[in-house]
């Protein structure tokens, strides 16, 4: 059940359930702090609602969809010169919680304040998450709400066992929570809410061959 901020108003104890939520997000912010600290680039990790998450190696599967899709995904934009792409190791900062998603894309216009000093990113406008048996419970519940509260206005779930893309998309600037775009199979196109003309066969994610086609045809234009 949510709590609203009139129902913590409400509450005769107000004043004490106050007063422990900031005690406790301050306590929160130093501990991440500490987090931001020690972790290096030979780490994945992440900072979610209070407590380092530390990720082991990723299966063949994970990792050949990850990469598959980000070349792809980064060599689509550096032709169309329409943003930047970020893989497995690009901090995002969002409100409370520090994330290294799979991939990141950031339009172009929102890329003007980087540098190559840049160690933690703002929201992206598309974030890709490859499901793990470790990590899809918080790829489906914590980072779900919490990339579409800040406005990641394109999510992709990639499952590289079944090989299905699940798409979600924030259809106007106001909206907080995602809608279902579609689930794609192997045999099936997908194509990008935010990034106009990235259209690709699934099968190019998960398929070397298929990946292969789809650049080919793109530097043969």
């Amino acid at each position: 059940m949510t709590v609203s901020l009139q129902d913590i108003l409400d509450d005769p104890k107000a004043p004490v359930l106050v007063a422990a939520a900031q005690k406790a997000l301050e306590e929160e912010a130093k501990r991440r702090a500490d987090f931001r600290d020690w972790v290096n680039p030979n780490q994945k990790a992440e900072f979610i609602n209070g407590t380092v998450i530390m990720h082991s190696p990723v299966k063949r599967g994970h990792s050949i969809a990850s990469e598959y899709l980000f070349t792809l995904l980064n060599l689509y934009v550096r032709i169309n010169n329409a943003g930047e792409v970020r893989h497995d190791k690009a901090m995002i900062a969002l409100t409370r919680n520090d994330y290294e998603p799979d991939i990141c894309f950031w339009e172009k216009e929102h890329t003007q304040t980087f540098t190559d000093s840049t160690v933690t990113y703002p929201a992206p406008n598309w974030i890709v998450e490859v499901l793990s048996k470790k990590t899809q419970k918080t790829d489906r519940t914590t980072k779900f709400k919490d990339y579409a509260a800040h406005g990641v206005r394109e999510y992709w779930l990639i499952d590289p066992v079944k090989k299905i893309v699940e798409q979600y998309g924030l259809l106007s600037e106001q909206d907080t929570t995602y809608l279902p775009q579609g689930k794609y199979a192997i045999t099936e196109t997908i194509t990008s809410l935010v990034l106009p003309g990235f259209v690709i066969p699934v099968s190019a994610i998960f398929d070397s061959e298929a990946n292969l086609s789809v650049i080919q045809q793109w530097m043969r234009r």
